[in-house]
């Protein structure tokens, strides 16, 4: 959501400091927040002017009203403050409809003043701009301020100057209050506007002759701003409605969604509840929280939340065990249901989502058993079939009574089937699956038209052009007696004159009737090749000549080209890095997608507005401030260009273009009959909920003409009735569905055109977030603008205004199908509609990595891994997750045991990993792997070409002999050959006995790397059969030549054969086998590699120039006939 409110405590510090105005602002800062934990000893410490002046206590929460509510403590001493403070602190309070407990608590300075000193200002936000209120009388006796205030609207991108301020506002104010008060004003506009408040409103505002007192204040800001406005802001919290708690479950899952692209929201309403949800969807979380609470279950209700946006499968287990750990925890004597639903996604993998949904419910089996959960799932959209699966399946195996459904079944269907008011079907019919959509279906032999009619329906008569009939012409007063609503008129207030201020119900602008044709081409702003891929398959199946999509634009890299399918074949689409270049070379293009994100969205739409040839631009992105959002709108307004969006999915034109990842995938589009032109068209806030559209419209009519989804936000780029005006003008448009919500007055304008005779044709609509007047506390719903703040923007009055003014309103989404079906049946009947024969499209083939996700094929691997996966949410080392490592403190022994050994070696293998390490790390600059890093670094080359330099030098000579040693050891000890005899034999073969040997160290001057590792080994491993040996051939050998000892290659060599061989994780020929491979010749590699790292790092530091070597250190032996 965008706007959300804030405490008066936070709001009163953004004011004092960052206002700027001439007038005196008084009591800055001078404020203390107290709660039960509040310490009043160290409070009068910080806040001394506590103990000197009278005071003002009030709660701080969100409750509006409070001095009539008598929650206002006026001038009292601080012992008076510490009496009324607990008297009220944790007492139970009801305001409104909200019962709430009071915890937190705001003490002032008391500003003593008679009544004429009071005054009250609001600054709230709409579409067209900033309304700012004002009256001269303010306080606790204000009354109704909407028709009593002087009113100011400042359109989007105006200033307000104090002389406007004084004109229109302040006329009953006294002359020497005046320039003062529009100082002030002014000075607040400019704060609402840098920090990007919606509603900012002081009742009363105190001015007397010592300046400007701010005593009572109420505000909401957007947060989508805060990566704006940060450095201002700070950290801010939102508390809660007053009658609603904080969770700290609710915090968890809000952490959750900022740190991911997906959205995930929770909000509990009443934790005991025995009604819990998980619903995929801004729009469908809403449908489904109104469908129970429509079947009598409000009160049992227990949350609100949703997950949208593709989120992985990580981040749907961690939201999942988030609501199974919350509602397991308290027994309910009905047992407990869960209702998994959601409309058919457009691009969620719902498989991917609903295996991590399946991951908590094992967890959870337990508690969930337990508690009596009856769990419930209906689901659509990309590999839901596999989603739907793999969810029976965990039913099954754990014993937990889990019913599924997929789009056959009507998406609230499952809340009458969990609330126990229609019947569990035993074998629910299954639509087809994905595969099925590979080839064609149709018996018929007929070859796939490559154009068709501008709609499905045959063009009745000439007649089609202008207004048709008057709404429900031909239509019994009764045809739809047994399914409409008799609903008594429940809209308050005057919506008529609130829409007539908003707009006209026509575009300012000169903006086409039309804004998809069958050659529409398109910009994509962004790398988003699925989406491109899905359009491409769209306009494949649609029989259009060439590709939608012209080109597309990606800042971050150079121009180039990306390859794409068209339908069998490859082709490629050029890709350029700014937009100027795109538009030039694209002259045809008049559609642009934007997927920029939220941070990039507005100056990247501002740009291409720039640009005439643009006539329609969808914004895909969600969370864009709505002061942006506006100014976009206004610019928009202003160049005749149609924005759909932001936070949207798009919309589509079957048979013509579809914008991104509408429809969702090739199986959907082919199910919903969405590649040729229906009768129906539709406008809908939710992507989501635009692809429910289009099933229930594939089911109960002859399909989808077009559909829009406007977005969420509060303030689209393009309305409700932007939309059904196309609709009304185009003859191809024979009914028309809005799918409205809860929020704004956009429906009202429905009722306007429908009253006026501008709409004639039938309209059915349905208003979504019925719910949200039978809560007791304010509910924020998925959507931005899906928020109430006034009677008339309830979705239950808004439903009975349209149904008052001719429109067709359902009781229920449940119904919404049938009201559909019946109007269009009536449609038909009358010859306004005349299906036409359906003609089956053409194939396209399969992507290769969707077929295999969805297990329709195989083909071996390039290569195998066995021992790292790092596809899912964490790193696996050997099937131990990253965390464990670190939670179990492996080190790096135990890390080079589970990527070398596979095996999770005793706690003394990986201590002796890390010293052999730590002994080969480095034994000098002379060393040729040292010397040939340093003279490799000393010639300016680059950090892997010194190292490699140095590594190239590891072999039978120099570090290599651990593999050899442990080899010719090993093999002399297994065929029980005596020390004596063994070096005897490689005396007589003339072969080295590798291992053994050195440059400078002796039996009298030993190695004390060797003595270390010695003392570790006899003290810790469980036997040291072959050392022991190696130690007697020392002993040997040494007697002919002090220098022949057992070095610290050959030591390492024999120890790691004792440790394979011994640990008790390797069977013999396992630990034979990783010698062979050359596995000990890599912990010398491994150790040395920080040593030449070393040396290079050294060199660089030092700065050494090119190394030439000394010529009095090289012989030159040359022939003598040569030299002569």
């Amino acid at each position: 959501m965008s706007a959300k409110a804030i405490s008066e405590q936070t709001g009163k510090e953004f004011l004092y400091k960052h206002i700027c105005t001439s007038a005196a602002v008084q009591n800055r800062f001078r404020y203390a927040s107290v709660t039960a934990e509040t310490d009043w000893d160290r409070l009068t410490q910080e806040h001394p002017w506590l103990l000197t002046e009278r005071l003002v206590i009030k709660p701080d929460q969100l409750i509006k009203r409070r001095g009539k509510l008598g929650l206002v403590g006026i001038n009292l001493d601080l012992q008076g403050v510490q009496e009324w403070f607990k008297a009220r602190l944790m007492r139970e309070t009801t305001v409104g409809k909200a019962k709430g407990v009071l915890k937190n608590f705001l003490i002032e300075p008391f500003v003593e003043h008679p009544q004429e000193e009071e005054f009250y200002v609001c600054i709230y936000a709409t579409r067209e701009g900033d309304h700012v209120l004002f009256h001269h009388e303010g306080g606790v006796e204000v009354g109704d301020v909407d028709t009593k205030a002087e009113r100011l609207l400042v359109a989007v991108d105006e200033k307000l100057s104090e002389e406007r301020v004084m004109e229109k506002l302040l006329t009953h104010v006294p002359d020497e209050k005046k320039e003062v008060l529009a100082s002030f004003i002014v000075g607040l506009f400019n704060l609402y506007e840098d920090l990007y408040f919606t509603y900012l409103e002081i009742n009363p505002i105190v001015v007397t002759k010592d300046g400007v007192y701010v005593l009572d204040m109420a505000a909401k800001i957007d947060a989508t701003a805060e990566y704006i406005c940060k450095a201002k802001w700070g950290d801010v919290e939102f508390p809660p409605p007053f009658g609603r708690e904080a969770y700290p479950e609710e915090a968890y899952i809000a952490d959750l969604d900022a740190k991911s692209g997906a959205s995930l929201k929770l909000t509990l309403l009443n934790p005991r509840g025995r009604i819990w949800t998980m619903v995929a969807g801004g729009g469908a979380s809403v449908v489904y929280s109104d469908t129970i609470c429509d079947l009598g279950g409000v009160d049992e209700l227990a949350n609100y939340g949703e997950y949208s946006g593709a989120p992985s499968e990580q981040q749907t287990y961690d939201y999942a065990k988030t609501i199974l750990s919350l509602m397991t925890r308290e027994k309910h004597i009905q047992g407990k249901v869960l209702i998994i639903g959601g409309s058919i996604a457009n691009f969620t993998n719902v498989a991917a989502t609903f295996k991590g949904i399946v991951r908590a419910i094992k967890d959870y089996q337990g508690p969930l058993k337990e508690h009596e959960v009856t769990i419930f799932v209906r689901r659509g959209g990309p590999n839901y079939q596999e989603g739907l699966r793999v969810m029976g399946e965990v039913g099954k195996t754990t014993g937990i009574p889990i019913h599924v459904f997929g789009t056959e079944t009507h998406m609230t269907a499952i809340v009458g089937m969990a609330l126990g008011h229609r019947p569990i079907p035993n074998q629910p019919p299954m639509d087809a699956h994905t595969a099925n959509f590979l080839l064609n279906a149709s018996n018929s032999a007929m070859t796939p038209a490559t154009t068709r009619t501008a709609s499905f329906s045959e063009p009745r008569t000439s007649s089609d052009v202008n207004p048709a009939k008057k709404s429900k012409a031909g239509l019994p007063a009764d045809s739809l007696h047994s399914i409409l609503w008799p609903l008594k008129n429940m809209v308050t207030g005057d919506w008529k004159g609130n829409t007539e201020a908003q707009a006209s119900s026509g575009c300012s602008g000169a903006k086409p009737t039309t804004l998809f044709r069958k050659q529409t081409k398109a910009i994509v702003w962004g790398m988003q090749t699925r989406a491109v891929q899905g359009m491409m398959d769209f306009d494949y199946v649609c029989s259009r000549d060439d590709p939608s999509v012209a080109a597309m634009v990606y800042p971050f890299t150079g121009d180039h080209k990306q390859k794409f399918y068209w339908g069998h074949k490859e082709i490629l689409v050029p890709v350029y890095k700014n937009m100027a270049d795109a538009m030039k070379k694209h002259p045809e293009v008049d559609v642009l997608i934007s997927f920029a994100s939220l941070r990039s969205a507005f100056d990247s739409t501002m740009e291409v507005m720039q640009y005439p040839q643009i006539h329609t631009i969808a914004i895909i992105a969600e969370g864009i401030p709505e002061a942006q959002t506006r100014k976009i709108i206004k610019m928009a307004d202003e160049k005749g260009v149609t924005i759909i969006g932001p936070a949207t999915v798009g919309g589509i034109k079957p048979g013509c273009f579809k914008i991104g990842n509408t429809g969702g995938m090739l199986d959907n589009i082919l199910a919903s009959k969405l590649y040729r032109p229906g009768s129906v068209a539709y406008v809908s806030r939710s992507g989501g909920m635009s692809n429910e559209l289009n099933n229930i419209i594939s089911r109960t009519t002859d399909g989808v003409y077009e559909g829009v989804a406007i977005g969420g936000d509060r303030y689209p780029g393009s309305t409700f009735m932007d939309h059904v005006l196309r609709y009304q003008d185009t003859p191809g448009v024979k009914m028309i569905i809005v799918l409205g919500e809860i929020g704004g007055t956009e429906e009202y304008k429905i009722c306007q055109g429908i009253r006026e005779g501008r709409i004639t044709k039938p309209v059915v609509c349905w208003c979504i977030g019925t719910c949200a007047t039978m809560f007791a506390s304010e509910v924020q719903f998925g959507h931005a603008g899906a928020c109430a703040n006034q009677a008339s923007e309830t979705a239950v009055a808004k439903n009975q205004a349209l149904r008052d003014a001719g429109a067709y309103v359902p009781k229920s989404f449940d119904e919404l199908g049938d009201v559909v079906k019946t109007v269009y049946d009536e449609l038909v009947a009358n010859g306004t509609v005349i299906p036409a024969q359906e003609v089956p499209p053409p194939t396209v083939p399969m992507d290769y990595s969707w077929a295999r996700e969805l297990g329709l094929i195989r083909k071996p691997a390039s290569f195998m891994t066995s021992i790292c996966d790092e596809r899912g949410q964490e790193l696996i080392y050997a099937g131990m997750p990253i965390t464990e490592v670190f939670k179990e403190e492996m080190g790096l022994g135990g890390v080079l045991g589970l990527l070398w050994f596979q095996r999770r070696l005793p706690r003394y293998a990986c201590q002796f990993i890390e010293m052999c390490l730590m002994v080969t790390a480095d034994h000098g600059p002379a060393v040729s792997g040292a010397h040939n890093t340093i003279v490799c670094a000393r010639a300016g080359k680059d950090l892997i070409s010194c190292l490699t330099s140095g590594l190239l030098t590891i072999g039978d000579r120099f570090g290599g002999a651990l593999d050899a040693a442990a080899k010719q050891f090993s093999k002399a000890f297994d065929s029980g050959m005596l020390p004596m005899e063994f070096v005897n034999k490689m005396k007589k073969d003339g072969k080295l006995i590798m291992g053994i040997g050195h440059r400078v160290k002796s039996i009298n001057n030993p190695d004390m790397r060797v003595q270390i590792l010695k003392d570790y080994v006899k003290q810790n491993f469980p036997s040291t059969q072959l050392l022991d040996y190696a130690l007697d051939v020392e002993k040997i050998t040494t007697s002919k030549k002090p220098n022949l000892i057992l070095n610290v290659d050959g030591f390492i060599g024999v120890a790691f054969v004792d440790l394979l061989r011994t640990c008790g994780g390797f069977t013999r020929d396992e630990a034979d086998e990783f010698v062979e491979i050359g596995a000990l010749n890599g912990i010398f590699v491994l150790g040395r590699s920080m040593g030449f790292i070393g040396h290079y790092l050294d060199q660089k530091r030092l700065k050494q120039g090119l190394y030439r070597h000394p010529w009095d250190d090289i012989s030159y032996v040359l022939p003598e006939h040569m030299s002569m």
